[in-house]
């Protein structure tokens, strides 16, 4: 069976794209430094490319990029980094170094999630984290039930607005049916997204309560925030619980789980519920009618509140914030709120789309066909797929595409759209109160943010240009394959120490006019080896000193008859020494042409190449042609 160095798992609220995009970003990190990665997807359709309970057995590192729940316990005693899905986007470079660096502690049962980040104020976003996730947690279970509610709702009025209504003219059966079966979905919100905030926490014991604490915020009309506050009210309560029974004989187990924890579950946390009911309805229907209040008090201003949201984080808890509350109010009949959500979520996508339409060349064939594939992904009401364009240069593009989904907001809310699905974008047209307007009021704010994406597009590609023409003749000096010349590479070199080996590259550099201080050379070299060895494994050392005597960045390669005690990491003798010459105050030149010596040396089959060479021509030529 495969093993695997790394492996992860992925996960954000709706599953739909960014639990992918967070898998391929991984996938190719891994890939680049020639390490296997293992990388399971919870997604829409359920968990993909499951890690099996050996692969994590054999693993070295997990990696958790997730905004909910991916079952954390399978890897406890294992080291374990825990970030945002938004993390294993962006940096996921940094998360495989992480890993890889070997100071990533074990995760541990009962461990509250982390980011695993250094510096202050981490256990504050710890809490925050533990909490979001918890809440995507239900959110992401909950959207499918209002997603496929409320399309049929919204098919049901297509037999016309009162056609489910037994007592009137339009009265049709099947749409009867419709409405009724859209309805129970619809209903089940809040008892699914409390249950499954309870599950994040407290796992089943808090899912089996959730579900009754759920019933009882939705009976008494508390709304969604009802069930946000009941799902962590169980979850605690039922971890509250789990601590004080902790100490019964383990006899006693199975009564635990059958009778103490969902009796004492359901009496403590259905009591607190309901007699936070009245509180919460008050201000779940405050909240609804102080945003209603805006569609005809200030639909400019409610517009713009409902772009920018949707747009600041597409996809995010700034994003799902807007959308929840637009289900919400779908629930209860209001049609003309989540309008504006859907017209901001649908724009930012197709703005990308626009983008590379107008900004041609400017921008890359891969973002051409990402931009194009953006047209489908927003028609159906999919925002992530702009997430790449904005995390290139999300100063400027996040603003530019807030600005196109509160025109298309704005312009939705003055139109008096009304649109009863919560989900599906252009797909659901038929059943948009005028359909054509809203088209046109996304279109419209479409069209600002790709037109303003193309003209930055546009500037900085020419900036750039004018930059590169500036400094491509500095650049081709730093190159690894400028400053390594076959002169420099010397095969057959005969020495019994280090101390010799230095004493050769010092020669070498002096009568090729690298450096002009023979000993000066010797003496830099032995300095660094003083504070760390530079040997490495497999028998390669990679020296480096930087001292005013150099003249130019060079790199000499010496291979020895016979290995040298270098205190290699691996214990062995070193016999191939790939050594860079830095001149002072171009310290940063050496990180640079040992990371692209590195990334030749992760490579096995060229390890191996380099100890079978036998003249300088053919080392000379490995290098150069891996550089093209």
């Amino acid at each position: 069976m495969k093993t695997y160095k790394i492996i992860a798992a992925t996960g954000c609220p709706t599953g739909i794209a960014h639990t992918y995009m967070a898998q391929e970003a991984l996938e190719e990190a891994a890939k680049k430094r020639g390490i296997t990665i293992k990388v399971e997807t919870h997604g829409q359709e359920g968990i993909k490319n499951a890690l099996t309970d050996a692969e994590i057995e054999d693993a070295d590192g997990v990696i958790i990029a997730a905004d909910k729940d991916v079952h954390a316990d399978r890897f406890i005693g294992k080291p374990v980094i825990n970030v945002s899905v938004s993390k294993g986007i962006k940096e996921p470079d940094k998360l495989i170094d992480e890993i890889l660096s070997g100071n990533v502690p074990k995760y541990k049962d009962g461990q509250a999630r982390t980011q695993n980040q250094s510096g202050q104020g981490s256990q504050k976003t710890s809490l925050w984290h533990s909490l979001y996730v918890s809440l995507m947690n239900g959110v992401s279970h909950m959207l499918p039930l209002v997603v496929a509610g409320g399309v049929m709702v919204a098919i049901s009025f297509m037999f016309g607005i009162n056609s489910a209504d037994p007592k009137s003219p339009e009265y049709n059966q099947f749409a009867y049916y419709l409405k009724t079966i859209g309805g129970v979905s619809m209903n089940l919100m809040v008892p699914i997204l409390c249950a499954y905030i309870a599950e994040s926490i407290a796992k089943r014991p808090g899912l089996i309560i959730g579900f009754i604490v759920g019933m009882i915020a939705y009976m008494n009309g508390t709304g969604f925030l009802g069930g946000i506050v009941g799902g962590f009210l169980t979850g605690y309560i039922m971890l509250g619980l789990a601590h004080v029974l902790k100490g019964l004989p383990k006899q006693l187990d199975g009564l635990k789980a059958i009778f103490l924890f969902p009796v004492l579950g359901i009496f403590i946390a259905g009591f607190a519920m309901w007699f936070l009911s009245s509180p919460m309805e008050a201000i779940n229907k405050g909240m609804m009618s102080f945003l209603s209040g805006f569609q005809n008090s200030s639909p400019i201003l409610l517009g713009l509140i409902v772009g920018c949201m949707s747009a600041f984080d597409m996809g995010g808890p700034v994003n799902k914030a807007a959308y929840v509350t637009g289900t919400a109010l779908l629930a209860q009949g209001n049609y003309f709120f989540m309008a504006g959500v859907s017209a901001a979520c649908i724009a930012p996508p197709l703005a990308t789309g626009f983008a590379v339409l107008f900004g041609g060349k400017a921008y890359s064939a891969s973002d051409r066909s990402a931009g194009y594939v953006n047209f489908l992904l927003g028609s159906t009401h999919i925002t992530e797929g702009a997430i790449p364009f904005a995390a290139k240069k999300p100063i400027k593009v996040i603003p530019i595409l807030m600005l196109g989904s509160s025109i298309a907001a704005i312009l939705t809310y003055l139109f008096k759209v009304q649109v009863p699905a919560p989900h599906g974008g252009f797909i659901v047209l038929p059943i948009v109160t005028h359909a054509f307007l809203w088209v046109l009021a996304i279109l419209i704010g479409s069209l600002v943010s790709g037109l303003l994406m193309a003209w930055d597009q546009k500037r900085t590609v020419a900036k750039d240009k004018q930059s590169d023409q500036v400094t491509q003749e500095v650049n081709e000096s730093k190159s690894l394959d400028s400053v390594l010349e076959i002169r420099n590479i010397h095969c057959n070199v005969q020495a019994v120490s280090q101390h010799e080996v230095f004493e050769k590259l010092a020669e070498i550099s002096v009568a090729n006019h690298i450096s002009s201080d023979s000993k000066a050379v010797v003496e830099g070299f032995m300095a660094r080896e003083k504070l760390s060895t530079t040997g490495m494994e497999q028998g390669i050392a990679i020296p480096h000193t930087e001292l005013d005597s150099i003249r130019k960045a060079s790199i000499v390669i010496l291979k020895l008859n016979e290995g040298v005690d270098w205190n290699a990491l691996d214990g062995h003798p070193t016999n191939i020494v790939i050594a860079m010459f830095i001149p002072k105050g171009k310290g940063n030149d050496h990180l640079r042409y040992l990371s692209e010596v590195s990334k030749l040396l992760i490579h096995q089959e060229f390890i191996d190449q380099l100890h079978q060479a036998n003249s300088s021509e053919e080392i000379y030529q490995m290098f150069t042609e891996k550089l093209q």
